[in-house]
């Protein structure tokens, strides 16, 4: 979290004597406070070692809450959560709350926790549970990041755990296109908390620069940038990893065969025949690295019209040729939507309302994903003969 308040609560009476750590109200009241989870870190505070001490005297309930560092944004919720878990308690009649922060060595504890086994590099290895699905495009101007961004989105809601990094560096539009354009990262020690927007995790360096800020690097500096959002960045344990990638071949899309050998590939590109030709490309560099290219999405694959015949703005066929030759199947075609424009322009993905058809084309693509799963080729099972 980037801030904490280090101040106590106006309700807190630091002249009252100290109450029973072990009185059955306080047990409760501990026990409750499990169900109160951290916004950014989404852990049970209890686990997090930010409630070193509840205490009970009476009805009234003493609560210690150690938030990570000073400014938390999500200090007022968290103490709004804490007090409103400790009123559900039976018998309890006053609730007292002492914000303060933690010290370095908890939270140098903590850090050390949630980073586990992992000292450096990152979490996303071969061996790793999570998905990890690259949207790549030949070319841009091919809906990919609007199509990603509600991709996301619809895998969240049907019940996965989902972060999306916006590794489209030069265009980056992920946050605009959730809605958290004004979305900041909490720092804990050396680790990134992603905010979060429809229940998905997300990091872009739009959040670490002004808007109409143009980044121009070079490709150390964009390798660099790519893997920090995959080593620093607390996505928790996520059952897929979203990555919005820059159109074309270029550094980013090496440096991410490099870092997630295993990843697989949805190439996305438009009806027009002659993109099959430069979608085919970001297929065969993400195999060159390793990576398996998993199937194609089409984009803008045509406009219904009134009279109910369709039609074809930007011809037909290219997402059926992209798919033939790069020997995988053609997983959805997402008509043109004027709905669809319209939520990416307000930070309101298509998916969330039923009912469109690109919305529930791009809702079907999630299920088709989910339903696959990742198979166990390569990874480590954890087992040893006895």
């Amino acid at each position: 979290m980037r801030g904490a308040r280090a101040d106590v609560t106006a309700d807190a009476d630091a002249t009252a004597p100290a109450g029973d750590e072990q009185h059955p109200l306080a047990l409760a009241v501990r026990q409750a406070l499990a169900r109160v989870v951290d916004p950014e870190i989404r852990r049970p505070i209890t686990e997090l070692d930010m409630v070193p001490r509840v205490s009970a005297q009476g009805d009234r309930v003493d609560i210690d809450l150690r938030l990570t560092i000073v400014g938390c944004p999500a200090a007022t919720a968290i103490e709004r959560d804490v007090r409103a878990a400790a009123s559900t308690v039976s018998g309890v009649g006053e609730v007292r709350v002492d914000v303060g922060v933690m010290d370095a060595a908890t939270r140098d504890a903590l850090i050390t926790r949630l980073r586990g086994d992992r000292p450096s590099g990152h979490p996303f290895t071969a061996d790793s549970l999570t998905r990890v699905i690259a949207v790549t495009s030949g070319k841009g101007g091919v809906g990919k990041s609007t199509l990603t961004a509600n991709l996301a989105v619809a895998l969240a809601a049907q019940g996965l755990r989902v972060g999306l990094v916006d590794a489209d560096v030069f265009g980056f539009s992920i946050p605009g296109l959730l809605g958290i354009a004004d979305a900041k990262p909490t720092q804990v020690g050396g680790l990134i908390m992603p905010p979060r927007a429809h229940g998905v995790a997300v990091i872009s360096i739009g959040m670490f620069v002004d808007a109409r800020t143009a980044v121009s690097w070079r490709g150390p500096m964009l390798h660099r940038t790519v893997q920090q959002f995959l080593t620093d960045v607390h996505f928790g344990d996520l059952d897929v990893l979203l990555l919005d990638m820059p159109p074309g071949t270029g550094d980013v899309a090496i440096s991410a065969g490099q870092l997630l050998p295993h990843a697989e590939v949805l190439v996305v590109t438009t009806p027009q025949r002659a993109a099959a030709d430069v979608a085919e490309r970001s297929g065969l560099v993400a195999r060159q690295t390793g990576q398996t290219v998993i199937g194609v999405v089409e984009n803008m694959a045509g406009l219904a019209q009134p009279d109910g015949s369709v039609l074809e703005l930007f011809g037909s066929g290219g997402g059926a040729e992209t798919a033939a030759r790069l020997e995988v199947p053609l997983l959805a075609q997402v008509p043109l939507s004027i709905a669809l424009r319209e939520g990416g322009d307000a930070g309101e993905p298509i998916v969330l309302r039923p009912g469109d058809a690109a919305g529930d084309a791009i809702t079907r693509l999630a299920a088709e994903l989910a339903r696959r799963g990742r198979g166990l080729a390569g990874r480590k099972l954890g087992l040893s003969p006895r």
